[in-house]
């Protein structure tokens, strides 16, 4: 072959010989068919039962769907974003749980987030999950850049707060709730202000424990805490059984002693008034008066005197003079003699 001429492999001899007139058409329709295809894979898209979608057109939200199935612009015109609206999202500070096997959860400690300083210096460890809902998917969007990371800072740094706010056994036992719900209703009216479409379900402190460096000394002083709280609860108890008793006796004896008392002056007063009855029929009519006196002690006298007995001299078994008894025989009736 001279030098400088190009030879044609025999490939290249038979490209050379096609005729790209009939390959163009084919190349064309192979690139229609895959645009259609791409276009109807795209055209549609299903939203999730557990929440709603955010269709952005060129980055503009352009509408909000329900669950379903729904048309959208192809080739990433319009572009979806689910947010869970339905479903309780939460948020776990001071562990992350790991995964689940059965009925035992893995969890993974966090003690940057938990470890806390209390209003009188004591270093507690607060675990605690923030639950909350999506109510707006817009807002939720496009308010805040990392709502996530949004709510984590406001709710760390309410705890935080709070808890130094509180004495650390107080926070350790019963304080724990009224933290709680004071961190909610901040949490919430923080993340009101935001706009972010959110709500605070609910805050939980899982576990409240002293550092582990400590614990034992500190279980220790929680128990003798305890002990006086029992005995205290053991001594009040006891206070209100014995001082509403002793009230009770002591009103029934001033009772009793005021119905003596009255019972006292009512017949003093009656024997006056009767005295002064006497002494007025007395003045009146003496005589008769004298002896309606002397028949009313003998009546009164002579039943309480029983039997008289008269012994003449030189007999043997005594007489009866009155029979004033109950009835029982003279004793000269019963065949005895003395």
């Amino acid at each position: 072959m001279p030098q400088g001429r190009f030879d044609p492999t025999p490939i290249e001899q038979y490209l050379d010989q096609l005729n790209l007139k009939h390959a163009a058409p084919i190349v064309i329709g192979v690139i229609v068919v895959l645009v259609i295809v791409i276009g109807a894979f795209t055209s549609f898209h299903t939203v999730n039962p557990e929440g709603q979608a955010v269709v952005k057109r060129f980055g503009a939200v352009v509408d909000i769907r329900e669950p379903g199935l729904h048309f959208k612009l192809p080739f990433g015109i319009d572009r979806v974003h689910f947010v869970p609206t339905e479903r309780q999202l939460t948020e776990e500070f001071g562990f992350r749980t790991l995964e689940t096997i059965g009925d035992r959860t893995q969890y993974e400690k966090r003690g940057d987030e938990s470890l806390m300083l209390t209003g009188d210096l004591k270093v507690i460890d607060v675990e605690w999950v923030v639950q909350y809902r999506v109510n707006d998917p817009d807002r939720y969007l496009h308010r805040v850049n990392r709502p996530e990371k949004t709510i984590r800072d406001v709710s760390e740094a309410v705890m935080r707060r709070i808890v130094g706010n509180e004495l650390g056994s107080d926070v350790l036992t019963e304080r724990r709730v009224q933290v709680a719900q004071q961190a909610r209703d901040e949490i919430e009216g923080i993340l009101q202000s935001f706009d972010m479409g959110i709500v605070v379900r609910r805050v939980e402190l899982q576990d409240v424990n002293p550092p582990d460096q400590v614990k034992h000394a500190f279980n220790e002083v929680n128990q003798a805490e305890q002990e006086r709280e029992r005995y205290i609860n053991e001594a009040e108890r006891r206070r209100n059984q014995v001082i509403p008793r002793a009230q009770g006796q002591a009103r029934q004896t001033i009772e009793e002693a005021e119905a003596y008392a009255s019972r006292r002056i009512n017949r003093a007063r009656g024997e006056a008034t009767r005295f002064t009855a006497i002494l007025t029929e007395y003045r009146n009519m003496p005589d008769v008066t004298r002896q309606r006196l002397y028949l009313e002690m003998v009546d009164d006298v002579l039943p309480n005197i029983g039997r008289i007995y008269v012994v003449e001299e030189g007999q043997s078994a005594p007489l009866p003079l009155l029979n004033l008894g109950d009835g029982e025989q003279p004793l000269g009736e019963r065949g005895g003699r003395n």
